[in-house]
């Protein structure tokens, strides 16, 4: 029987989609892209239109082989690549390598039976706008990235890389830490007045927010205690009293970035990760006697919007679940410059809720599934509702101000909330650690006591630190690369020494800076962030067939050729300052300081090089060693590869490539260890691998032990 060939970029993937379809299909996948840029040359001709040389990526011969074998013999090729932009170019390549007369592109939003039987059903020819504008991108990225770095390696050190989003992201971490070091703290003060109704308890706080004629502004210990002194015997009365309906709406469905923001800030998991699992559960997990689904539709889009079958299926859930009452069915705005060529991020199935799943999935898959499906079904629930009370209480010439808040009708709020970047930060109505809190009946010209005054002295802050969740946040709004980009930008700045976490937070390092300062100054157009943002414009105009992409690339390389040629005559040779600590050379007693080599930080003595003793930067894990309970570090070898061991070696000689983490089995005491399987990466007892542990911020985020 005569078969057809479906090409998908995951053998995951391949393997989900070859279950359930007939046997008439054959599925085989590429395994990622199958050709780039070489990595040796430029592989762009700058003189003739900016043509690529595109070549076969190093080890996918047999992977080609199959492919063309199989497609010699199929009636049909259909080229079911991700539906993004790198997965038109990959069904492109894979179209000019396999020289297919007639392939036929479909999309699979979502990894089903139904979904791939109805793509089958509509091919399509490739888009060769989107192609155009992956390749414009390629291209940019490999001009800047190519041109750039030898630049670096010979004025600054060799190894170091620079990137067309990845230097504009170092710079937004390295000017909100001068932002922070410039930052002069003012004083300021608040008081707070605990009231209570007589015989009519809580006692509830209320705010000083006028004095006289004025807003309230007290900024010294001297101004705090006058009027202190002036409260001093005043008698409390109600002025005026407010209610109104407060109707809070749920968050719309997941997009890219904030499924990264919110599974971070809820589930402490790296960006990175956060789309590890969300690939898996897009591409299909076994469900037993249901066979192997996808769970979420395709988790890179930056688009809110929802197919009418998902909000009549979520509509018929909710009503069914909890009422008429509790269904709002909210259709999302889609963002200005947002692609929509896709939906939000939402499970398959909204029947299939996380409680059933759970047998099915690993902690920290059931874990992100859980938050996909809780934010989709609220984004399709009633607004929740709060009655809102807002009182002025009146103590001589201060004003005070108390507000309470209960909640009327749930709503979304029965399923889900959305979590804060900033804990404390809370909306007006609510109370110490964002409780709402319910008032007394109160009345206009009711009198009030007072049980006590609470002045608190403050300072006003500089602007945080970015942790991955605001740095995802600001790249997006800033319009900074692209949703699917970010997790790629995370990792590389870190791993190329630029920026370094400490309590989860970025912090640049003294490379990070100095680098940063460099192409700033030399590269004005990459280094803006406004130029790095409408190049994003411009390459969405090139995948809707508005702009060309040779001349997008012409018009970028000409001022970028000038600036490169000026830098390599100008740029002096450029020398990075050691970092001092607190220790002493054990060999010459000179100072020991923190040098950053090609392979990353490590601790040397300041009198190099007459004094060349130099340790390794050891990380903790916050582990301890099983064998003499020393401190579990992280170390590398001659290979660079990463293991852990016991910070007293040569003396204890305890030593694991997996990652050892606080905490012992229970079942067999054991030390715990965080080995990386195909799912994902699992928490095991190093003594017995039968014993699989789920404790909390493991396995799913290894990171966070304090290694790195």
């Amino acid at each position: 029987m005569a078969k057809s060939l479906i090409i998908v970029e995951s053998p995951a993937k391949a393997r989900t989609i070859k279950k359930f379809l007939p046997a008439r299909y054959v599925v085989k996948a590429s395994v990622g892209h199958v050709r780039d840029l070489p990595k040796s040359t430029l592989g762009v001709d700058v003189e003739h239109d900016f043509t690529p040389k595109y070549v076969t990526i190093k080890g996918k011969g047999d992977v080609i082989k199959e492919l063309r074998a199989a497609a010699k013999d199929a009636t049909d090729v259909y080229l079911a690549t991700d539906p993004d932009r790198e997965g038109e170019a990959i069904a492109w390549h894979l179209a000019e390598l396999l020289k297919l007369p007639n392939p036929k592109r479909i999309e699979l939003h979502e990894i089903t039976k139904e979904a791939a039987l109805e793509a089958i059903k509509h091919p399509h020819e490739i888009d060769r706008n989107r192609v155009d504008a992956q390749q414009a991108r390629r291209i940019l990225d490999r001009l800047v990235g190519y041109k750039i770095s030898p630049l670096l390696w010979a004025k600054v050190r060799a190894g170091l890389s620079a990137g067309r989003v990845q230097s504009v992201t170092v710079k937004l971490i390295v000017d909100r830490e001068r932002e922070i070091r410039a930052f002069v703290p003012e004083e300021y003060w608040s008081l707070i007045a605990h009231l209570e109704r007589p015989g009519t308890p809580p006692v509830f706080p209320a705010e000083l927010v006028q004095i006289g004629v004025e807003k309230a502004s007290i900024v010294s210990q001297e101004q705090a205690d006058d009027v202190l002194r002036e409260l001093d015997g005043a008698s409390y009365r109600v002025r005026s009293v407010r209610k109104r309906e407060q109707r809070r709406n749920a968050a719309p469905p997941f997009t890219t970035s904030t499924l990264q923001q919110e599974a971070s800030r809820k589930l402490r998991l790296r960006v990175r990760r956060t789309m590890q699992i969300a690939q898996g559960l897009y591409e299909g997990v076994d469900l037993g006697k249901d066979g192997t689904v996808g769970l979420i539709t395709y988790m890179r889009t930056d688009s809110t919007r929802i197919s009418e079958q998902a909000q009549q299926a979520a509509r018929d859930f909710i009503i069914e679940r909890y009422g008429e009452t509790y269904h709002g069915g909210k259709v999302y705005k889609v963002r200005e410059g947002a692609q929509d060529a896709h939906e939000a991020i939402r499970p398959t199935s909204v029947a299939r809720t996380p409680e059933s799943m759970a047998p099915f999935l690993k902690r920290d898959e059931l874990r992100l599934y859980k938050l996909v499906w809780e934010r989709f079904v609220a984004s399709q629930m009633s607004p929740a509702v709060f009655d809102q009370t807002t009182a002025e209480i009146e103590a001589g010439r201060c004003v005070f101000r108390a507000t309470g808040s209960v909640m009327k009708f749930a709503g979304y709020t029965k399923v889900y909330e959305e979590g804060r970047d900033d804990e404390g930060e809370e909306a007006e109505a609510t109370g110490a650690k964002g409780k709402r809190i319910p008032l007394p009946p109160l009345e206009e010209g009711q009198r009030l006591d007072l049980q006590r005054l609470d002045p608190k002295q403050h300072f006003t802050e500089p602007p945080p630190r970015f942790t991955e969740a605001t740095l995802v946040k600001a790249l997006e709004e800033k319009g900074i690369g692209r949703p699917s980009t970010y997790s790629a930008i995370v990792e590389t700045i870190q791993a190329r020494n630029y920026v370094e976490q400490s309590d989860r937070r970025f912090l640049p390092t003294e490379l990070g800076f100095a680098v940063t300062d460099l192409l700033a100054e030399h590269f004005k157009d990459v280094m803006d962030l406004n130029f790095t943002a409408s190049m994003e414009d411009r390459l969405d105009k090139v995948a809707d067939g508005r702009q060309d992409w040779v001349d997008l690339l012409r018009q970028f390389y000409g001022p970028f050729a000038t600036a490169l040629a000026t830098a390599e005559e100008r740029l002096p040779r450029l020398k990075i300052e050691d970092e001092p600590t607190d220790e002493i050379c054990p060999t010459c007693g000179r100072p020991m300081v923190i040098k950053t080599g090609r392979f990353g930080r490590f601790i040397s003595c300041s009198g190099y090089p007459e004094c060349k003793t130099t340790r390794p930067l050891l990380k903790e894990t916050g582990a301890d060693c099983p064998k003499d309970g020393g401190k579990i570090v992280e170390r590398r070898s001659k290979r660079g590869r990463t293991f852990f061991g016991c910070a007293n070696y040569p003396q204890c000689d305890f030593v694991s490539w997996d990652r050892v983490i606080p905490g012992r089995c229970p079942a067999c005491n054991g030390h715990l260890v965080v080995k990386q399987r195909r799912g994902g990466p699992v928490t095991l007892c190093a003594a017995n691998a039968e014993h699989e542990v789920s404790q909390a911020g493991e396995p799913g985020e290894p990171e966070e032990v304090g290694a790195g």
